[in-house]
């Protein structure tokens, strides 16, 4: 258990997200994708959330993580070891854009914090000025198939056009209101998330965000497309 700031700033800890991001793995992804299919991560943290969804599974099937926090990495490869899911679930301390390693899906909670630099908390959450710029990058890198979890303060509709543009279609996706929590309430995030909002580009309550679990699927896999049922809910607050 992660319980002091020094802690918090050196691995992502956030139980009620991590526990999301698992459910989302699990029910877009590992209960569709058969055993064949290869499965990379892009940004593992401390491994709980697929190891959680390979538990609760069963996949048969080979994920391989990437996490660059060497912190992290360690704690992960622990936690996969201690499950004995080593032939499971792999773990990269390396840079996933560096790999090139190519899959049918492409899985990630990438960093979302929208901050005008990345001097906040835990620097490895800064996900560019409006928070979709690493997600941006995600989808530009022509996987068939993304799930990534997006947030409501972060320019999602701006991120959905951009999935769009690049040939994605909403295949599905699960959405789950969360407080705002050690990481989202650095003082540079929130200024920033206040900003975005009065461009009518965040949408959050006093207590609340969204966030939500997307399934993006190339556009010639799939024939409905649910983009704009979820641009209606991400902006719903």
């Amino acid at each position: 258990m992660l319980t002091s700031p020094q802690q918090l700033k050196d691995i992502f800890f956030c139980p009620e997200e991590s526990n999301f991001y698992a459910f989302c793995i699990e029910s877009l992804v590992l209960n569709r994708c058969p055993a064949s299919k290869e499965i990379v991560e892009f940004g593992s943290g401390d491994g709980s959330p697929v190891i959680k969804s390979l538990l609760r599974t069963r996949f048969p099937g080979v994920i391989h993580g990437f996490e660059i926090n060497h912190l992290a990495y360690a704690a992960a490869r622990s936690k996969i070891e201690a499950f004995g899911l080593a032939s499971h679930y792999i773990i990269h301390n390396a840079s996933f854009f560096d790999a090139a390693h190519q899959a049918d899906y492409l899985i990630s909670n990438p960093p979302y914090l929208p901050a005008k630099d990345n001097r906040i908390y835990q620097p490895f959450l800064h996900g560019g000025i409006d928070g979709i710029t690493v997600t941006q990058k995600l989808l530009s890198l022509d996987y068939e198939n993304v799930l990534v979890m997006i947030s409501s303060y972060s320019n999602p509709e701006s991120l959905i056009d951009y999935a769009i543009t690049k040939g994605y279609v909403t295949a599905d996706f699960i959405v789950s209101p969360l407080k705002f929590g050690y990481y989202s309430s650095d003082p540079k995030v929130q200024q920033r998330i206040t900003e975005l909002r009065k461009n009518n580009q965040a949408f959050y309550s006093d207590n609340i965000y969204m966030l939500a679990g997307v399934l993006f699927t190339k556009q010639h896999k799939l024939s409905s497309n649910l983009s704009e049922e979820l641009v209606r809910v991400m902006t719903a607050l």
